[in-house]
């Protein structure tokens, strides 16, 4: 277990309990999630290192991992990725003002993310930590996907965006990659960051049962806040902060289905339609939040 005694992104010392949180996913452990007094930062804390950390990972329901079907909510998941997948490709070409480029993606899954792009006449590279998820890339869409070992390979300054749709949360060194990111991107280049948000409406409501705690897999946990002081610090500057207003429907459901509840969908659709309505006049509050991104310093 990975025990940390000083706060990953301000060092402070003065770290404090917020609270217990089971895995529903799979193991039903317990795990405790702590909070940086100074910075705010939050965080898994005692949780299981990289050479184990893959067997939390090991099931046919992790959809990020084998693109299931089964089950409502993994049907409703993958509508609703086939709706942002577009959106995400316009996001790529507004923000980066292009047509057409270099792109890469961090955690790219089974592929269809980068599928679209390559599609759209963008040049794809993807980083992908499981072998299933990377042979299926391949087999379904012809993809050449790399493991995260490999990523000091990709030469410096050679992409126009990179993109990382729920994953930042996942990685142990977190530090490690931040450098590559800023590494990999050519000067002023664009990174586009989707994350859970530990301050919206619905994490707030749903405490312990938030979904997207998930722990142990998901090791950070950002808000608008610590997510800007962490980048902003090295050589980044965040231009612009989107919602995926979409996130919290899914979100709401899992989180009704952990506390018991046998009328989880609706349940979940009403008060994810609640929280919705919220964040249309607090964006800063939306379930997942996308960070924009530009590269113009030294990466400390």
């Amino acid at each position: 277990m990975i025990h940390h005694k000083s706060c990953p992104v301000c060092y402070s010392y003065d770290l404090r309990l917020r609270l217990l949180c089971a895995d529903h996913f799979k193991s039903r452990e317990t795990f405790p999630v702590f909070t940086c007094a100074i910075c705010g930062f939050s965080f898994t804390q005692d949780h299981p290192g990289d050479d184990v950390i893959g067997s939390y990972y090991e099931s046919d329901e992790y959809i990020s991992h084998t693109d299931t079907s089964r089950g409502l909510v993994n049907k409703i998941y993958k509508t609703v990725r086939s709706m942002m997948l577009r959106k995400k490709r316009n996001m790529v070409e507004k923000m980066t003002g292009l047509e057409t480029g270099n792109i890469l993606d961090i955690g790219s899954g089974t592929g269809h993310f980068l599928s679209i792009m390559r599609n759209s006449r963008w040049s794809v590279k993807g980083i992908e930590i499981n072998e299933k998820a990377r042979a299926a890339s391949s087999e379904k869409f012809g993809l050449e996907i790399i493991p995260p070992e490999a990523k000091s390979t990709l030469e410096k300054a050679s992409f126009d965006c990179i993109t990382l749709w729920h994953v930042l949360e996942h990685f142990s060194d977190l530090h490690n990659y931040i450098a590559e990111i800023h590494r990999l991107l050519k000067p002023g280049g664009i990174c586009i960051i989707a994350v859970p948000n530990i301050d919206s409406y619905d994490a707030r409501h749903f405490g312990q049962y938030w979904a997207a705690f998930d722990v142990p897999r998901h090791l950070w946990h950002f808000n608008p806040d610590t997510f800007g002081f962490l980048f902003e610090s090295r050589g980044f500057k965040v231009t612009d902060i989107k919602t995926l207003p979409l996130d919290v429907f899914y979100i709401s459901i899992l989180s009704e289905r952990y506390k018991g509840n046998k009328m989880a969908f609706l349940t979940g659709i009403v008060k994810g339609s609640y929280f919705a309505f919220l964040t249309l006049f607090n964006k800063r509050k939306c379930s997942s939040l996308i960070y924009i991104m530009k590269k113009w310093g030294g990466c400390l």
